[in-house]
């Protein structure tokens, strides 16, 4: 795929999935700097959001922290737990809203998740938006069906540099 210089360009990450793709495949923690700089390719980064569950720990604190001093704005959503135990803490529906709303003034999408629920928000950009849409992600744990979709794919297996020591 061609990435020209003035092709402007959103990043949207699913800091959960990036970071229990990383954790569960290679016991290691992601270099969220390296994977926007990868993404972003040289061209016109207009908006990098990292959507995150929020914590208590001290550790989460530094870690979104680092986030924003990496070039991301930072949305955060507190963990739900339901009566019986059962936690919830996604982003999906976040995601899909927020690019719907910058497609109008971005070329290319750049969604860094493996997850296959982006597929229909991937059609719906492409076919009515008119924007191009790349996802970054593990090929072991992203969706077959979300890659063949996306107009470009980074696999982050493919370089350690995407993973922090």
């Amino acid at each position: 795929m061609i990435k020209h210089k003035e092709q402007r360009v959103g990043v949207l990450v699913d800091v959960s999935n990036m970071y229990h793709s990383a954790k569960n495949l290679f016991k290691k923690r992601v270099n969220f700097k390296e994977i926007l700089k990868e993404a972003i390719a040289g061209r016109k980064l207009i908006r990098a959001i990292a959507y995150v569950i929020k914590t208590e720990t001290e550790e989460g604190i530094y870690f979104f922290e680092a986030l924003s001093q990496q070039g991301f704005e930072v949305q955060m959503k507190d963990l739900q737990i339901f009566a019986g135990g059962v936690k919830k803490a996604d982003w999906d529906v976040g995601i899909a809203v927020d690019a719907i709303k910058l497609a109008s003034k971005l070329d290319v999408i750049i969604l860094v998740t493996g997850d296959g629920d982006f597929i229909p928000l991937i059609n719906y950009l492409q076919n009515t938006a008119g924007c191009l849409v790349e996802v970054v992600a593990f090929r072991q744990t992203a969706s077959g069906k979300l890659i063949e979709e996306a107009d470009d794919f980074i696999n982050l297996s493919e370089n350690k540099k995407f993973l922090l020591i």
